[in-house]
């Protein structure tokens, strides 16, 4: 529950501390007293917009601080958690913004910085603010299907089914997308696969060729040399044979170590044969090339055309060849991928549908339920003659969504045998006020905000049917922290706790204060005061008696 609320040089709040307490309670004074800059000054906590008209004259920046009291199972936690923002159960939770003249802001929770929007989602989930004209809840159709999902306990049960029929679809088309493009260009991957198989290209075949065309262009040349080296090797004027021949005929005569030069000469003889054969295979292989530099410079002109026309190198083309057939099969079994994704479309689409019917049957049955027991709480509150209906509208496929195959729309009749319309078009402020009453008296137990404040909520009524506005604002607070902004006695005397708000100062200087009422003879005068004006008679101080008596009675 909100705890605390501080305001500093808010409009004509220079600085103000108040301390909140649990149950019913109420703020009263005179019109003009500043009741409205309180929910201000409580909105810049919550994140609300940012003004620079909010900051007190002569001053550079107002400030205003909330402090809350919060149970350890509150949704609070995720969004805390999600900021990054570290906090103890237990401890208060206190929420600030700093707002400049010139109507920049800071936002803060727990003395850590964080942006208008945390703030805003934090402050929406700690308390729901209403007001005689609120724009929100009741008035904007858009948040009825909302209200009664929370109402029917399915709230968000549908997202995740329609997420996925939404991302079946996408996929669809990218895939029939890409099929399009790919048959657009099917001729030419054809003709450019054809080209490849043709010419065949190998990996390092460049390198290969390059290497071919080397030695074949020399090819002549080194034939001259190895045959000259041949007949060199293999004349009548052979050094070793004749070196040989000449020892042999003084063999008998030679010392021991002539032997290891016959050795050494039979080696050199071997080593001249090994040459021998060696220049003659070499020869053979160069006569017997069935490649010629011509075929040789056409082919590696063929690769490297075809390296042009796909940009690459001639490396890359096998690569290339692979990924053209792939695509080529691609095309050639995209029916059954696009087959295999149109069912994927078809039964997320009725698993959709399923679910959208199922909580479409779920919601009727709620709404039965809420408009029974809405129409309970309409007659104590003078709408006896009127009615709130629950409305469903089939949508056409086109405007399916994450909210379901149907719009819900709240609609009331203020008088019997007048069609329902919607609440702004029908109803008053004051009535406006009560229907929303009503529907949170019945949705009180599944509200997730701790506290609630009604501004004017009494707004146009009185006698019986505010002290029927007052209690239900009582039933409330059973439950809730519940503020209310009052100028009904009624409904001030039903409150545990009560406040007023007063403005003091002359022309030059104006300042608001807000002063707690404990006890109860002061509690007494504020309440004749609402009944009996600036003079206050001991009658009204007697009816006074009576409506704090009917309270605790």
């Amino acid at each position: 529950m909100l705890a605390t609320l501080t305001i500093q040089n808010v409009v004509i709040i220079e600085k103000l501390t108040i301390e909140f307490k649990g149950g019913l309670c109420a703020l009263t004074g005179e019109t003009g007293a500043g009741k409205s800059i309180l929910l201000d000054s409580l909105g810049l906590a919550l994140g609300h917009r940012a003004e620079a008209r909010l900051v007190r004259k002569g001053t550079d920046k107002a400030s205003v601080t909330a402090c809350f009291d919060i149970p350890d199972t509150h949704s609070i936690y995720e969004i805390l958690e999600e900021a990054g923002i570290e906090f103890e159960p237990g401890e208060p939770l206190i929420l600030k913004r700093i707002v400049n003249a010139d109507g920049r802001s800071k936002a803060f929770i727990n003395d850590q910085p964080v942006s208008a929007s945390i703030l805003k989602r934090a402050g929406e989930c700690l308390i729901e603010i209403h007001g005689q004209f609120d724009t929100q809840g009741l008035l904007d159709p858009s948040t009825h299907a909302a209200i009664l999902d929370e109402y029917a306990g399915v709230q968000g049960g549908l997202s995740p089914f329609w997420k996925e029929y939404k991302a079946a679809q996408r996929r669809l088309s990218d895939l029939q997308e890409t099929q399009d493009k790919m048959r657009a260009e099917e001729e030419y991957l054809r003709s450019a696969l054809e080209d490849l198989d043709e010419i065949n290209p190998q990996k390092g075949e460049e390198e290969h060729l390059a290497a071919l065309h080397e030695r074949l262009r020399h090819r002549e040349q080194v034939l001259e040399s190895l045959n000259a080296a041949y007949h060199a090797l293999s004349g009548d004027n052979d050094p070793v044979r004749q070196a040989m021949g000449v020892l042999g005929r003084v063999s008998d005569k030679l010392p021991e170590a002539g032997d290891e030069v016959f050795a050494a000469l039979d080696r050199a003889a071997a080593e001249m044969q090994e040459a021998l054969s060696l220049l003659n295979g070499l020869s053979a292989d160069l006569q017997d090339e069935d490649q010629d530099l011509q075929s040789i410079d056409e082919r590696l002109f063929a690769l490297r055309g075809l390296a042009r026309k796909h940009q690459c190198g001639i490396d890359d083309l096998p690569d290339i060849r692979e990924k053209l057939a792939g695509d080529l099969n691609d095309i050639e079994h995209g029916d059954d991928a696009l087959s295999g994704a149109i069912q994927r479309v078809e039964s997320s689409k009725q698993a959709y549908i399923q679910k959208a019917e199922e909580i479409s049957k779920a919601r009727k049955i709620a709404a039965t339920k809420m408009d029974g027991l809405i129409a309970q709480e309409l007659a104590p509150l003078k709408l006896e003659r009127a009615q709130f209906v629950t409305h469903f509208t089939p949508l056409d496929e086109a405007e399916w969504g994450g909210g379901g195959m149907e719009s819900v729309q709240f609609l009331v009749s203020t008088n019997p045998g007048a069609e329902a319309g919607p609440l702004h078009k029908i109803a008053s402020g004051g009535e406006m006020s009560r229907f929303m009453l009503a529907l949170k008296v019945v949705m009180a137990e599944i509200g997730a905000a701790p506290t609630l404040i009604f501004d004017e909520v009494d707004a146009g009524i009185g006698g019986a049917t505010a002290d029927a506005v007052g209690q239900r604002l009582g039933r409330l607070a059973a439950d809730k922290q519940i503020l209310v902004v009052t100028h009904s006695p009624q409904v001030a005397a039903r409150a545990d706790h009560q406040w007023i708000v007063q403005k003091a100062g002359g022309a030059d200087s104006v300042s608001t204060s807000v002063l707690p009422l404990p006890d109860p003879k002061a509690r007494r005068e504020e309440i004749a005061r609402m009944l009996a004006g600036s003079s206050i008679t001991e009658e009204a101080r007697a009816a006074a008696d009576k409506l704090l008596e009917s309270r605790a009675a």
